[in-house]
This record gives structure tokens, C-alpha cells and sequence, in this order.
């Protein structure tokens, strides 16, 4: 995890109708497709980007957000359908996508100052973040994220990154021409990459292990299979692959306003 300096305050229109409160601990997961928040003692709320869409297509795409104000409005709108106001200023865990760029945590800062002016602002890897919501963090792990724009491969020791590769290619895209064995064909690639690397080895013992599937991917026809056959490992679909990072993020909040 990226644990940045405090935030600057945000403007007074981030915080209208917003209750004031001891810190809470929250979640945030900026898919591609959609959008998910988790608080504590108030639960999950998500919704889609396609909600936000407008000529020039969704605020997120490709796992970077690329419409600021866009992201801002839908992602208030999300939080207002709370029974009752998140508190201001708590404690906040986003999910970002392996070897994000410091300009897209940036620009993923900003939308999240503006929503919810935390106290505390901390960037966690998805695939570290959906390790932690399945329970399955220990020991080595090599976590398989097929999302819907973005595939994420990622070798973990302990709950931590050790290698990772990712390609711009996902579920949507097998609406526009792309095909379940290419996927699959796609994490086959990154996988060699890293067997040539430095970090062999575990990826031996990670591979005897299974790999672990989450995202969009894992509950689409076909795709589990096609990954199990090119590879001839054991494929392990989360139990709630959907869910798993914002789960983990969840985690991850709570763990750090416990113990700050």
C-alpha cells in the first residue's frame, strides 16, 4: 500500500450535507465498468459508469479515470444512497490497478478528496486488495484479475506484490471482436514473462498452489476453463470475484483505523 501525505481540505461543496463524526473506515473500487463503496456500519453501494456516460464515452476507462468531474458526480450520487450520511474525514483504502502510474493515483486522488475528504488516503493494489477479501493472502499466490477492460497478473508473497504485468484487455472487449482464448492466450504471456524472471521459483510454488481468479472474468463462461487449459493449473474462482478487492480494501480500513 502507497500511503501519500495528508490531503489539502477540500472545497466546502465536498462536504455539504455530509455529517460530521468520529472517523469511519471506507473502501472504494474505480473499476471500468463499475463502481463500488464500502463503509463501515453502513455496507456496499455500487452502481455503473454507464450512468455517467455521455458522448465522449465513461469517466474510467481502462482502469485510469480520464473524466474527473464526471467520476466526482456519479461517485456522490453513490454515496448519497446511504440510509444515513457517511461520515466526513475518515479513513479511506482505493483499490488501483497494478502498476498504476503516479498520475493516474493522482487524478483517482483528487475525485476522492473531493468525495470524501479524508482524513487519511491509502492506494492498495487490486489484486492485493482481492487476495486480502478471499482469505487466501498467505504464502505465495499468483492472483489472475480479468476485468472489464483490464487484465491484471500478479505474483504475491505474503499478501504483498512481488511481480506483477498487466495488458489493456478484458470482458468488454470480447463484445468487439476479441475472444475468450485470446484472453486466455494474454495471461499465458504474462505468466511466461515472469517464469523468465528473477522470481521463478515462487512462481513455481505459487503455480502448484492453483491460481487464484477474480474479476468480471471469473464468472464468464468459458473464460476459467480456457485459462486452466492453456496453463494446466488448477484455476480457484473467488467466491465472490466481483466483490473480492472492494472486500479486501474493507479489510484493509478497518485494520488501519484500528491500528493507525
Amino acid at each position: 500500500m502507497t500511503v501519500p501525505t495528508r490531503p489539502a481540505s477540500p472545497p466546502p461543496s465536498a462536504s455539504r450535507n455530509r455529517a460530521a463524526g468520529p472517523l469511519t473506515a471506507l473502501a472504494v473500487d474505480l473499476g471500468s465498468d463499475t463502481v463500488g463503496v464500502w463503509a463501515a456500519h453502513h455496507g456496499t453501494v455500487n452502481g455503473s459508469w454507464n450512468d455517467a456516460s455521455n458522448s465522449t464515452g465513461t469517466p474510467v476507462r481502462r482502469g485510469r479515470v480520464v473524466d474527473v468531474d464526471g467520476c466526482t458526480s456519479l461517485l456522490t450520487r453513490l454515496v448519497h444512497r446511504y440510509p444515513q450520511p457517511v461520515p466526513q474525514g475518515g479513513v479511506v483504502v482505493a483499490c488501483r490497478p497494478v502498476l498504476a502510474s503516479e498520475a493516474d493515483q493522482e487524478t483517482t486522488r483528487r475525485v476522492l478528496d473531493a468525495v470524501f475528504a479524508p482524513e487519511r488516503l491509502v492506494f492498495i493494489d487490486t489484486v492485493r486488495a482481492a487476495a486480502v477479501g478471499s482469505g487466501a493472502a498467505a504464502g505465495r499466490l499468483l492472483v489472475v484479475d480479468i476485468g472489464a477492460e483490464l487484465t491484471e497478473v500478479a505474483l504475491l508473497q505474503d499478501g504483498r506484490v512481488r511481480a506483477a504485468r498487466r495488458t489493456e484487455i478484458g470482458t468488454r472487449d470480447l463484445t468487439r471482436g476479441a475472444t475468450v482464448d485470446l484472453i486466455g492466450e494474454n495471461v499465458l504471456r504474462h505468466i511466461d514473462d515472469l517464469r523468465a524472471g528473477p522470481d521463478a521459483s515462487a512462481l513455481v510454488t505459487a503455480l502448484a498452489r492453483g491460481i487464484l481468479l477474480v474479476g468480471d472474468g471469473a464468472v464468464h463462461p468459458g473464460l476459467a476453463t480456457a485459462v486452466s487449459g492453456l496453463l494446466r493449473v488448477r484455476v480457484h474462482r473467488a467466491a465472490a470475484p466481483r466483490t473480492a478487492a472492494l472486500n479486501g480494501a474493507g479489510l484493509a480500513a478497518m485494520s488501519l483505523l484500528r491500528h493507525p
